[in-house]
């Protein structure tokens, strides 16, 4: 059952004669920041700049966009949704999930989103967020949900679930039910090593069963919004993409599980740099840090022991 705050249905330099030249060029483009805006199908798409895969719905009567980047990326998103929309007001603005590079940006939607949702353990970690500071300035969600929440925006119905503990405690799935596109924020990174947050309550194990619940929910012909991808590598991809990334969580904790049975340290466990076999495209293992994968695997598995 969903639980909401406000429950609703979304009706709707150099002192030359060069430099002089160039400044107003260069003040011009450092006040207005661009992205890329790329449409999926039936008036959703996604725009990338800098932070998180922000995903959006613009129609003759609908405005909703999934996270928010930081906020001069947030303002550029702003601007290219009011020159497809004509100036109409955002309906919604969902966060898939609390990290800065996803809702950091919320407050550039101040005065402009009706509604701001997220689930509530996002909510709560954005008003504090585990091992930091909040942001100076930041719009907070006025609607929360448990286990879902959904609106008809326009003639599209969007709706959020929240899985259990993945990337964070507090991640949504989001649905664009009638374009059949779905955003998966953090739960996806497309070939690359993920970002595991155990002090917001991550698990890979968790993890992997969100993975193959959300490609259960949805159609064989889904077209999935990933958070963040490798170096030249889409944004978007299918249902192989979420199984191929399960596997590589799972690969990642059957590898730390071999090596401590073998007798093996947490310290020489995690000295290993070398890629992942069988998942080579996601490169070489990095140093250890507090939310990378290896090393969150070697706890996990510890605590598991």
């Amino acid at each position: 059952m969903s639980t909401t705050r406000r429950s609703f249905l979304i009706s709707t330099g150099v002192a030359t004669a060069t430099g002089a030249l160039l400044r107003p060029r260069l003040a011009h483009a450092m006040q207005t920041p661009e992205g890329t805006f790329t449409p999926i199908r039936r008036n959703v798409g996604f725009f990338t700049m800098r932070g998180g895969t922000i995903g959006w719905l613009v129609s003759s009567d609908a405005v909703v966009a999934v996270d928010s980047q930081f906020p001069a990326e947030a303002a550029a998103c702003l601007a290219g949704l009011d020159a497809r929309s004509g100036g109409r007001q955002v309906d919604a603005l969902v966060n898939t999930h609390h990290h800065g590079d996803h809702s950091g940006g919320n407050a550039s939607f101040r005065g402009r989103a009706r509604h701001v949702i997220a689930h509530r353990t996002a909510d709560e970690h954005m008003r504090n967020p585990p091992g930091g500071q909040p942001p100076a300035d930041q719009l907070f969600p006025d609607t929360t949900f448990t286990d879902s929440w959904s609106g008809d925006v326009g003639d599209e119905r969007v709706r959020a679930r929240h899985y259990g503990r993945a990337h964070t405690s507090g991640d949504a799935v989001i649905t664009f039910e009638q374009a059949n596109v779905v955003h998966m924020g953090d739960l996806l990174f497309h070939r690359r090593h993920p970002v595991v947050d155990r002090a917001a309550g991550a698990t890979m194990r968790g993890w992997m069963d969100v993975l193959d619940r959300t490609v259960a929910d949805h159609a064989k012909d889904t077209v999935y919004i990933f958070g963040h991808a490798a170096a030249g590598l889409p944004v978007t991809g299918t249902f192989t993409d979420l199984e191929r990334f399960r596997d590589y969580l799972g690969a990642v904790l059957e590898l730390a599980d071999a090596q401590l049975r073998a007798g093996h340290s947490a310290e020489e466990v995690l000295a290993m740099r070398d890629p992942l076999r069988g998942f080579e495209e996601y490169g070489p293992f990095g140093q250890q840090g507090a939310r990378e994968s290896l090393t969150c695997a070697v706890a996990e598995v510890q605590a598991g022991m």
